[in-house]
Order: C-alpha cells, then structure tokens, then sequence
C-alpha cells in the first residue's frame, strides 16, 4: 500500500515538473503596436527608411515583421510585440513613441428634400467641378452591384485619382466604375489579433457584409436612385449629398471591430490616392492627441489640404461623451428628419399609444393576448428579453412587452418569435426617454417611449386578461417639431480640451433610407434572410456622412477653400432655432438643446455655400494651440508627424485658435480665489476671412444670464477685397457660480444679407 502511494507521489511529482516546465518556456502574449519613427533622423548608414525600420524592429525582436509602413499621415510602421519588446524598442534612437493598438468601433432619401437640396439644384456647383472631388469612406466596405455606385453620365476618372481597384474572392475590378473609382481592403491588425479571416463567415476584400459602410457612403456621394424604399416605407428617390463626387472605399472594419493600424494604413493611402474628403463613421476612447491614432491621421490628411469628417459618438444624453474631439476635425452629432414611420397599439382598456416600426408583413388579426416579458421568464433578463429568456408556455399567442437595452431591438423581436410570441411592444427605459428609433422587426412590433411603457405596464398588472393590437401607420412627413437632437447623440462638453466645443453640428442620423449589403437582412441578424437594396438605419454614423458629402459640395464650389473654411461654413451658417423661433429641441428631455448637445447648430447646406465669412485656419495655427496645451516639442512631432518647438517667450493661449464657436470654461464659487464674490475675465481673439462681396459686418450678442458681461471688439468690421482678414476679440467677465452651472449665447455677424453666427458655451468648473 505505502508503494502505491509512493509511485503515485513520483507521478505526480513528474507531471507537476512537466507543467512547470512548459509554462515556464510560454512564450509571452503579443500585442499589435504602432511605431512612429523621426524620419528626419534617420542614421546615415542606412540607405534608406525602409531598411532603418527593419533594423530597429530586428534589434528587439528577430520574428516580428512589419504589418504595414506608413509614409504620409505618418512615418513609421506596425508590427506584434511583446510588452517587453515593446518598451525595449521605445528606448532606441529615433523613435517618437510606440502606441499599442486601440480599437475602434462603428457608430450606427429625404434628407437631401429635408436640407433644401432638391429645391435648390440651381445653387450647386457644376457638375463637373463637383465630379473632380473625391470622397473617401473608412468604413465596412461596400456592395458595388447597387444602383447607387451606377456611374451613368459621369466623366471619365479625375486625373488626381493615384488609387486603385483591389481585388479578392468576391470583389473584381469591375466591380469599380467612375462613380466608385476605387477600393482596397485593411486586414492585417485585425487579422494579427484575431487569426486569418474566415472567408466563409465575411469577405477578404472591400465587399461589404455588414451594410455600414455601403449605408454611409451611398449617404455621402451615391447617385439617385428612383423609386427606392424599405418595404415601402421612406418611398422616393434615393441619393446621397453630392451625387457627381466620386467614392473611394477603404474597408478597415470587420465582424469584430476596426483596429487602429489598419485605420492608420487606410488613412495614409486615402492621402496619397488623392482623395478631398474622409469620412469616418467610426470612433473610441478619448486620449491625447498624440497617443490618438484617428487624431494623428486626421491632422495630416487636414495638413494636405483634406476634410476629415467623423462621428460624435452614440453615448449620448450623458455629458462629456463625444468622441473624435481633434479641432483639426469636423465632429458631427445626429437630428431626426421631418419624416417617421408610426405604428399604433391598442390595449384592451381602449387607450390607444403612438410608437415607430418598419415592419411590414401580415397583420394582427385582432386582440391578442399581452404579457410583459419580466413575468414571462425563468431569468433575471426577461424583462429585456435575452436570448433564452421566455419561457414559451407564457408567450404563446401573445404580444409580449420588451424593456430596450442589453440587446439589440430587432435581436428582441426574434427572441419573442422564437418563444412562440406573436408581437412585440419595446418601450424604453428611463435611459431612452422619448426616443424613437425604427426597425425592420421580423414580427408585428412597435417601439413605444417611457411614458406610454409605463402606462402599458399598469394596464398589464391590474387588468387580469389584458390584450392589444398593434397597426402600421406606415409614412408620415412633415412631421414637427423637426429636427429634435437625437437621444443617443454624444454631447459636450469637450471631455479632453474645455476651450474647443464639441460637436461642431448635427445632421439628420435618425431613421436614414441609404444602400444597403445583400449579404445580410435589414436587421443583421443571421436569421433575417430578407434581401433589399436599402435600409433605414440610425445613429452619428449616419449623420457624419451627410456633412462629409455635404462638404465635398462645398470644396466643389469653392476649390481653394481649406478644410477649417469648409467647416466654418457649415457651422456659422447652421440654424439652431424653428421658423417659429423656439430653439431646436432635444429628445432626451423635450426641453431645449443647447450648443453641448448640437454645436453650432443643425446644418444648412444652401446657405453655407455662400458663408459671406470664414474662420479659417491653418497647420500654424493647430500647433501653437498644441504649444497653449504645453505639448513638449516630441509630443507635437507624434501629433502632428512635424518638426515644431514653442517659443519660451511667447504667450500661447487655447482661446486664441480660429474656431468658429466659443467654449468658455470658469472657475466655479468653490474653486475662485476671492470666494464666492470674486468675478473672472478671459479673453478670445478671432479673425474672420472675407470670401463674399465688399461689405460692412456689425456684431449682435445674445446671452441668457446678464451676469455674465460679453464684451467683443471692435463692434463693426469692414471688408474691401476678397480674402481680406479682420481680427476682433470677445471679453467674457463673470462672477463666481456654483460648480456645473452652464449658461449659453450667441455671437452674430451681420451685413444684411449674411449671418455669420457661432455659439458661446459658458460652463463653471
């Protein structure tokens, strides 16, 4: 017996020294990094870059390989590392900074009649001049079969284009045309992380099998489309912003998400393609700029002379949530159009309630009965109704009431088709509000807001045989008010930089009819096999293309503009109050927005083409902004990919940079020397370019709490020639508030015939 424990102590003895052994020689995990090299100070015994990257890669790590190398937005490469490798390489001679890969994820036809672009066709630059500007969409990729990339009565290619055709298993070179004149795909961060792309599940190519990218570039610049609808719904011509400009696809986002490095090698090869404007529906967490892989990028496409438009972000009400904050970049929110799609419940007490809904298919034959989903399961999840959850001896025959958030909305209405369930009812929770956003349910459905949720709720507990019916009311338009600032819109204030108000604007995000993928269904769920052309979506992904085709407009009329007097015109032109005066509202609340939550305004495309002024700005200009936010010379360089070193005798201030709106934080009662009684005073200094006619403008100023003394000068400007700068200051003096007191304003210039508005933020910290 004691040998037989004794042979079974030596066998365990041996197995633990084996597994010791083996974890012992684990190789550590690796992790993709991107590596920003000083190109201006290369060795001299390297003959070329190429070959310095390579050695210095090799000195810490004889396996890795490059990813990809990048050469315009910034120099450097990419590669897998070690931590340990990592911190070794960023120790070497010559390198900027060694960034680990972030990732990123996506922000998901009236709207050219809902802007004023299809009564106004006269306004729009030449068809010709238009067809010269090339839109680039970072993004899933796209479906080219559609009718929205057809190229019929365009011109042959732009002579500036430098890009290509990339092809793969399911994407040829004649899937490109003169409309959608190139694509290429960004597969390797992702596939560096994740293993080699299951071509059976998605396409290794820029196909599009997500719809995202094919929505928001058909948004951006598609050509219309007649007779285009979602089972009906949103019936019109579909078309996107800038129907002459051509697309340029880049597909850097998959099943699993969008990785920094491939991001970062699509914006270097959107630059040297040659393209106008990168629109990027995309966003992640906020960080320095120079630790930003879409903040680095963005700074150099802006410093050739390109427009990068980007997503605010879908983690709206709460403050301090918008994303792509760089003020190199134009930040776009998200408003409803003046067009819904309203479905009708029932109960069985006779009340009838107002939702939205895109489905289509057979109708409820009469009451049925109702079960609210919490008292309808086995799970704690039932109320939200999770895969699994019903238990479907309670929803048989019913229309069962899901709470929304946890899962996706139409993901609910399969849960409750799969349970046996034969409707559903999705009210929002308090997180919601009143918000209401269409799907394309794969059973009779309706999503109904908090209030109307709380009331079905009652009716549910306290009446014992409870029932409803649930109509379409299939396309309403002009409905009002319009536009209201979406829910889910990120808001302001600037989490990283206080001064610079973010979003710049909104654009209609809610409800949105583009082209559509015809890998998957409307609702992308695998089990929706329906097939369309397009679909109705929403979110700040929707809204960012329409301000990129929208500015590819503008670079169309006005080819020497840069990319700050593109935005200022879209900015100091949008409108931020109803034809009956009230302020724009916001959904979250049912109150007024205010400039955290819709920037500058909504936009306005007819009356930005003709701005009368512009703030402009240039790359001198973003990096003594970086030197106010006391940038050392190498984060400048990781920044901005530029040799630049503050001047220790120069005042640098924040408020000073050329932006077409005012943020203007202050110390609160608590914080104030002088205590509660004390007042501040801070100082904005502007200068506004002429690019219309001669003219006089004079200021108006207007401020909801006369505490807060606004003070600009001088009062009246005047204008000669074209391109002729003027510079004015504002003085904000106020007293001492308690802490998160905000108040708002506005600042106007006026000759007329132009109104050149930017919004003031005042907020106490």
């Amino acid at each position: 017996m004691k040998l037989g424990l004794l042979h079974i102590a030596a066998l365990v003895l041996l197995v633990l020294s084996q597994y010791g052994a083996a974890e012992s020689t684990k190789k550590p995990a690796k992790s993709t990094y991107i590596i920003h090299m000083d190109k201006s100070n290369m060795p001299t015994t390297f003959a070329g870059h190429l070959e310095w990257y390579d050695s210095s890669l090799k000195s810490v790590s004889d396996g890795a390989d490059m990813l990809y190398t990048y050469n315009s937005v910034l120099h450097g490469f990419s590669t897998r590392l070690t931590a340990k490798e990592a911190e070794l390489l960023e120790k070497q001679p010559g390198i900027l900074s060694v960034l680990p890969e972030a990732r990123y994820e996506l922000h998901t036809t009236r709207t050219p009649e809902f802007l004023g672009l299809e009564k106004n066709e006269a306004l729009y630059p030449e068809s010709n001049l238009a067809s010269e500007v090339i839109v680039a969409v970072l993004d899933t990729g796209a479906w080219p079969e559609l009718k929205s990339y057809d190229d019929a009565g365009l011109s042959p290619v732009p002579s500036t284009w430098k890009g290509t055709c990339e092809v793969g298993k399911t994407f040829n070179s004649s899937s490109c045309n003169n409309k959608l004149i190139g694509a290429r795909f960004f597969s390797k961060g992702y596939e560096a992380a994740l293993g080699p792309i299951d071509e059976s599940m998605e396409s290794r190519s820029p196909r599009d099998d997500d719809g995202h990218g094919t929505h928001t570039s058909t948004t951006a610049a598609g050509s219309a489309v007649p007779e285009a609808n979602l089972f009906g719904f949103a019936s019109g011509i579909a078309r996107g912003m800038a129907t002459q400009a051509r697309l340029a696809i880049y597909k850097v986002c998959w099943l699993s998400g969008c990785f920094g490095s491939d991001i970062m090698a699509a914006m270097d090869k959107a630059v040297e393609d040659g393209v106008n404007v990168i629109s990027m529906s995309i966003g992640g967490g906020i960080t320095d700029y120079y630790r930003d892989t879409i903040s680095m990028g963005a700074f150099n496409a802006m410093a050739q002379g390109i427009l990068v438009s980007c997503s605010a972000g879908n983690s709206g009400p709460s403050p301090l949530s918008v994303a792509n904050i760089a003020p190199w970049i134009t930040t776009v929110g998200a408003g409803t159009l003046d067009r819904d799609f309203p479905a009708y419940v029932t109960l069985g007490n006779g009340k009838k309630y107002r939702g939205v809904s895109l489905y289509n298919g057979k109708s409820l034959s009469g009451p049925v009965p109702l079960v609210f989903g919490g008292k309808a399961s086995s799970s704690s999840s039932g109320e939200v109704c999770f895969t699994g959850s019903l238990v479907a001896s309670k929803v048989a025959g019913k229309i069962v009431v899901c709470d929304r958030g946890g899962n996706s909305r139409a993901q609910k209405s399969m849960v409750v088709k799969n349970a046996g369930g034969v409707g559903m009812i999705l009210t929002n929770t308090a997180s919601y509000g009143e918000e209401l956003v269409a799907d394309a349910y794969l059973l009779p459905s309706a999503a109904l807001g908090q209030k109307a949720g709380i009331e079905i709720k009652k009716y549910i507990s306290s009446d014992p045989t409870p029932t409803a019916t649930i109509a379409s009311g299939g396309t309403e338009l002009d409905v009002q008010p319009s536009p209201v600032v979406a829910s889910f819109s990120s808001r302001g204030p600037n989490p990283l930089n206080q001064q610079i108000l973010k979003p710049d604007l909104i654009a209609p995000g809610v409800n949105v009819l583009a082209g559509w993928t015809g890998a998957v269904g409307p609702t992308g769920l695998d089990k929706d096999k329906r097939q369309v052309n397009f679909n109705i979506i929403s979110g700040t992904s929707m809204s960012c293309p329409h301000v990129s085709g929208l500015a590819a407009l503008l670079k169309a009329a006005h080819q020497d503009w840069s990319p700050a007097a593109i935005r200022s015109a879209l900015m100091t032109t949008a409108y931020t109050k109803y034809k009956n005066g009230e302020t724009i509202k916001d959904v979250a609340t049912g109150s007024s927005s205010t400039p955290f939550d819709y920037g500058a305004g909504h936009v306005d495309p007819m009356a930005a083409l003709d701005p009368g002024l512009v703030y402009d700005a240039a790359v001198e200009d973003y990096l003594r902004f970086l030197c106010a936010l006391n940038y050392t010379s190498a984060q400048i360089k990781s920044s901005t990919n530029r040799d630049y070193s503050c001047d220790s005798s120069t005042k640098y201030n924040v408020e000073d940079l050329n932006y077409p709106s005012f943020a203007v934080p202050l110390e609160s009662a608590s914080s104030v020397s002088g205590g509660a009684g004390a007042s501040s005073t801070v100082k904005y200094t502007r200068t506004l370019t002429n690019v219309g006619s001669p003219g006089t403008y004079t200021v108006s100023v207007s401020s909801q709490i006369p505490s807060v003394k606004i003070l600009v000068e001088p009062k009246s400007l005047t204008f000669g020639n074209m391109g002729e700068k003027k510079s004015y200051t504002v003085t904000f003096t106020a007293g001492s508030m308690p802490s998160g007191t905000t108040s708002f304003a506005s600042l106007k210039w006026s000759d007329g015939k132009h109104s050149v508005g930017s919004p003031i933020a005042i907020s106490w910290t």
